[in-house]
């Protein structure tokens, strides 16, 4: 088993190792005395794994219930922590109580969102159960929901005690989830490490996917330790993702991936630079063919327009500004604020 200590103002532990899943209930004994653990899932992976988490919870002191909501990005919204929030008083879940997000990056944001305003705060453990969730979603203590208008417009930074880390449940995940979390993985490549891009490029995703969590995942740390609350260097991690939220936006949040999205938004961003000499050239050809190897698309039937003009309310803005991830080459980036108003004559001539 690996473990990759945060530091963060809530300091925790990330443990990654095979079959981990089964014996949950010890490891969330071990950081917390409460007394009842509800498990937050939903309707994908909860016939899956729910039953055998909640045996372990059970074998180690707690009482349990469990929360299913329908799977889907749709579902992240206002109404659905509502329902979360009912479910927790009808099972009198208290401040010491523990809430355990078991799922992908939708069931973990919302599950730690609930968690982080029930009761003004209570703990919760991520057992992240998708790629994407392992190698993002699940660190850095980011939770919410969406709002028609936008992509994780409501939340709070409320840090996990601890996160636990199964790559078997991976094996139970269809290959266009597998492929969606790719999406994110390129991303920490791209960002900060030419060896893993490169690597990615030579080898089979599957056949190192132990190397590939450890390394976004101290990744993810590195940056999130430096900048908690994000205001500067973790905006790092958001590459990919102004272009990536306004095609889910467009896409009503449904029929197109997070990663997928974020996949595209790399790549199109990533063509603009290098057209305007910022970024070494054949960066964004080395980026398609990974998307492709990957099973994951290239393009979009939005024009670059419709995309900038749906990026208007993306959470990344302050003020009249809104900043965009460069690369430099793969494996170095930078920030680059442009003013909202000037943005598709940036892009655009």
């Amino acid at each position: 088993m690996k473990k990759v200590e945060v530091r963060t103002g809530r300091p925790y532990d990330i443990l990654i190792g095979h079959g981990i899943i089964a014996d949950a209930g010890r490891y969330v004994r071990e950081i917390t005395n409460a007394v009842r653990a509800v498990i937050v899932s939903d309707s994908n992976v909860a016939p899956i794994y729910a039953g055998g988490v909640e045996a372990s919870l059970k074998e180690n002191g707690f009482e349990t219930s469990l929360f299913v909501f329908e799977a889907g990005e749709e579902r992240k919204r206002l109404s659905t922590i509502e329902q979360m929030y009912m479910f927790f008083f009808e099972h009198n879940i208290t401040r010491s109580d523990i809430v355990i997000a078991l799922g992908g990056g939708v069931t973990g944001d919302m599950a730690g969102f609930a968690a982080a305003s029930y009761l003004r705060g209570i703990d919760f453990v991520q057992i992240p159960t998708s790629l994407l969730s392992q190698v993002d979603s699940s660190v850095g203590g980011k939770t919410g929901v969406d709002l028609p208008v936008g992509k994780n417009l409501v939340g709070a930074f409320w840090q996990p005690r601890v996160v636990l880390i199964d790559p078997d449940t991976l094996n139970t995940l269809p290959a266009k989830f597998f492929n969606d979390g790719m999406g994110e993985v390129i991303k920490y490549g791209c960002i900060r490490s030419r060896k893993l891009f490169e690597r990615l490029e030579q080898e089979n995703a599957r056949d190192i996917i132990d190397d590939i969590i450890y390394e976004c995942v101290s990744i993810k740390r590195d940056v999130v330790q430096n900048d908690e609350r994000d205001t500067g260097e973790r905006a790092i991690l958001n590459f990919g993702h102004t272009f990536g939220h306004a095609l889910e936006k467009l896409h009503s949040y449904s029929g197109i991936t997070h990663g997928e999205a974020v996949g595209i938004g790399a790549l199109m961003i990533t063509e603009l630079t290098e057209k305007k000499g910022i970024t070494e050239k054949g960066a964004s050809a080395r980026i398609k063919a990974l998307l492709e190897k990957n099973g994951m698309p290239v393009s979009t039937e939005f024009s670059l327009e419709e995309i900038i003009t749906a990026t208007r309310g993306d959470k990344k803005s302050s003020g009249k500004h809104l900043s965009f991830i460069f690369l430099n080459e793969i494996g170095s980036c930078f920030i680059n604020k442009l003013k909202t108003d000037e943005i598709k004559n940036y892009f655009i001539s």
